[in-house]
């Protein structure tokens, strides 16, 4: 019996592929005919509410985690998450998020960093950052809400 040693080029050429192949079935399978535009299955499946958006934020954290177990950076890991997180926090927004689900395409996103982490070698490194600046992003954004809330209930009371 033939043992082979353990190849890492193969065994990324091999998940590369794997990953461009659900990519394209999820973000890019279908061309809406005499344009340039193509969408997949993760939009239609949004369009079922809830079940739908459930469905293909579980199918790309699968990927995402699937990425994770091969070896990629908490960086590139972190940056993946991002991007499927804002992909099902809009999608779930009615009617924004269907026409969001059509645009954003968080699965070729996600691709393109797996691609430039593997084979440009980039987003290497800790996650750390990304994480922090996000959360301070996060919190800015629930004041400057909070605020508005603030003032619109002002201006709501002062109508009466």
């Amino acid at each position: 019996m033939a043992v082979y040693p353990y190849n890492k080029e193969v065994n990324k050429a091999r998940m590369l592929n794997w990953v461009t192949r659900f990519s394209y079935l999820m973000d890019e399978q279908f061309q809406i005919p005499g344009t340039k535009f193509r969408f997949g299955l993760d939009p239609v499946l949004n369009l079922i509410p809830f079940v739908g958006d459930m469905t293909g934020f579980l199918i790309s954290g699968g990927l995402v985690l699937a990425m994770a177990k091969k070896g990629a950076s908490s960086k590139i890991v972190v940056l993946m998450c991002l991007n499927i997180v804002l992909d099902a926090t809009i999608g779930a927004i009615p009617f924004i998020g269907q026409l969001f689900d059509f645009y954003f395409k968080a699965n070729t996103r996600n691709l393109k960093l797996m691609k430039e982490h593997y084979l440009e070698n980039k987003h290497q490194g800790s996650g750390k950052n990304i994480i922090v600046f996000t959360l301070i992003v996060l919190f800015v954004l629930m004041i400057l809400l909070a605020l508005g809330l603030w003032k619109a209930a002002e201006w709501v009371g002062s109508l009466f």
